[in-house]
């Protein structure tokens, strides 16, 4: 499970003088089952704005979202939502930081503590799930804020720009590991990214939202092998398609 479906979506948020900014319009798309789908678009163009609607953090004016045949109006625990900050509690362990959604369902800390001990060793965090996010480096915190969202196991993950803080390195690896987790576990993956070479690296879609007010403004489909090769010449003339796209198709008109 994991079937999306979005169908005419429209934000409008009033101003402080009494106007409207329409930030998304008429926004239509669909994500299949277990479909790992980047969503790439100019800053300002409604991309977060998309994220939390989906994940029921906003209310629309005008559309629908369904998932798996059910409309969604508010937070669901079939959805999980990775932030781009970590938000992780500073006086939590990781593994306490893991655990702290099934601990708000009331889950007993012997059960949650098994269910965030599994997805820790998932990430590769098993060793450190005493330490604090004060004692980790940013990868490591991201990989813990992945863990809790998993740990909930929701059908639908939203991930919101997680690896742009990080230096390139880091992202990179990051990138193959949550490939690794993606395939492990199945989940449908909605991913927010400023990066063309990320978004081409990653996903089986890429939707391309144009500048605000956003639309769907072209879908690719990536039809690159795993693991895919970034130095490739392959690699190279889809990433310069798809800038090509962004700077020519979807500017605005």
């Amino acid at each position: 499970m994991g079937h999306l479906a979005i169908s005419d979506l429209t934000q409008v948020f009033c101003k402080d003088d009494g106007s409207e900014l329409v930030a998304l319009d008429h926004v239509s798309l669909e994500v299949k089952d277990k479909e790992f789908v980047c969503i790439l678009g100019p800053s300002g163009c409604g991309k977060t704005t998309l994220l939390r609607l989906i994940a029921g953090l906003d209310i629309s004016r005008n559309g629908s979202i369904v998932l798996d045949g059910e409309e969604m109006r508010g937070p669901s625990p079939k959805i999980g939502f990775v932030f781009q900050e970590y938000s992780l509690f500073p006086w939590r362990t990781v593994v306490d930081n893991t655990a702290f959604g099934l601990e708000m369902k009331g889950m007993s800390r012997e059960e949650r503590y098994r269910i965030a001990e599994r997805y820790l060793d998932l990430v590769n965090l098993s060793a450190f799930k005493t330490s604090y996010p004060s004692e980790l480096s940013g990868g490591m915190r991201q990989r813990v804020a992945v863990a809790r969202a998993l740990a909930l196991d929701p059908v639908l993950l939203l991930m919101d720009e997680p690896f742009g803080a990080l230096d390139a390195q880091t992202r990179n690896m990051l990138q193959t590991e949550l490939l690794d987790i993606w395939e492990k576990t199945q989940k449908t993956i909605i991913f927010i990214t400023h990066s063309v070479d990320e978004a081409v690296y990653l996903s089986d879609r890429i939707i391309v939202l144009s500048p605000r007010p956003g639309t769907v403004c072209k879908t690719v489909s990536i039809d690159l092998p795993r693991p895919r090769d970034r130095t490739s010449v392959a690699f190279a003339d889809l990433r310069r398609a798809i800038l090509d796209l962004i700077s020519k198709n979807c500017a605005v008109q």
